[in-house]
């Protein structure tokens, strides 16, 4: 088996867990292949030196059947990993190297464990769903899908107003600061902390969440994912900016965008013993008695 593994320079890594992480590689002897930053962080915080040929750049080479990508980081560490991998169905399993998250779930304390369910073939693959969005851009992005959301939002004081149909029919004008589309996967993202409800990442739905509306009867709203979202943009005193997972993009006043549900899935590897409720009660700290 195949490790593709990604990581970001910005984390706070130490010599002494990437030391951890490439001897207990070596010790289960998958064979793996690195990004470019992470390869030149490896060699600067802990000393090893990787080989050429296993040192991959913006997108990851096509790779043999049963590889898989561990993203060492956190969330957003796993939303970069995807958009290496561009059109290629393999499973990511992200390992936690900071807080805990809802996608790297996985905690890197346990490597032990995780190397040997991955030779044991106790890691599940779950599909989630993406975005696929269509309009004009002042910079076309490198890749029109998002895993999370797709956000439109204010650039400065002024408001904005974005008027929205599904399927054709208006659903609102959202004037305030922006709205939010999001997928089941991205409920615990954005969305949650602009009010969208969580939705557990198997359901078959799309979120519309508004940002700050200025009329407070504006709530989130679940659509079905087989509905097409039409939005355009209105903004008079206010440049306006666009957000597909974590890139952002400007735009002009007057600009329209389409969101539906892409044809192509994503799939998150995670380990038999997490579930997406433990995670939640976790982070959540729904277990916590904060009554004393």
């Amino acid at each position: 088996m195949r490790i593709i593994l990604f990581s970001r320079r910005q984390l706070a890594h130490t010599s002494g867990e990437l030391r951890l992480l490439f001897a207990t590689i070596d010790r289960f002897g998958f064979d793996y292949m690195i990004n470019t930053e992470f390869a030149e962080l490896v060699k600067e915080l802990a000393g090893i030196e990787i080989p050429a040929d296993k040192i991959y750049g913006q997108l990851v080479p096509p790779q043999p059947e049963g590889s898989i990508m561990i993203c060492y980081g956190g969330d957003g560490t796993l939303l970069e990993g995807v958009y290496r991998l561009g059109n290629a169905a393999i499973p990511i399993l992200g390992i936690n190297a900071g807080h805990l998250g809802f996608l790297t779930s996985a905690p890197s304390d346990g490597l032990d464990q995780i190397f040997g369910d991955l030779i044991a073939g106790k890691i599940r693959i779950e599909q989630r769903s993406m975005l696929q969005i269509d309009g004009t851009f002042s910079q076309r992005p490198s890749s029109l899908l998002a895993l999370n959301e797709f956000s439109i939002q204010r650039n400065g004081a002024g408001m904005i107003s974005v008027e929205t149909y599904v399927d054709n029919e208006m659903v609102a004008t959202y004037h305030g600061d922006g709205v939010i589309i999001s997928t089941p996967t991205g409920s615990t993202a954005y969305s949650l902390s602009a009010g969208g409800p969580v939705v557990v990442p198997s359901c078959s739905c799309l979120i519309i969440s508004p940002l700050a509306p200025h009329n407070l009867t504006m709530r989130p709203v679940v659509i079905p994912d087989s509905a097409t979202i039409s939005m355009r943009i209105h903004s008079r005193h206010a440049d306006a900016f666009i957000t597909l997972d974590n890139r952002t993009y400007s735009v002009a006043s007057e600009t329209s965008f389409t969101i539906k549900r892409a044809e192509k899935a994503f799939f998150l590897a995670l380990p038999h013993n997490i579930s997406f409720y433990d995670t939640l009660r976790n982070k959540m700290m729904w277990g916590v008695d904060i009554r004393s």
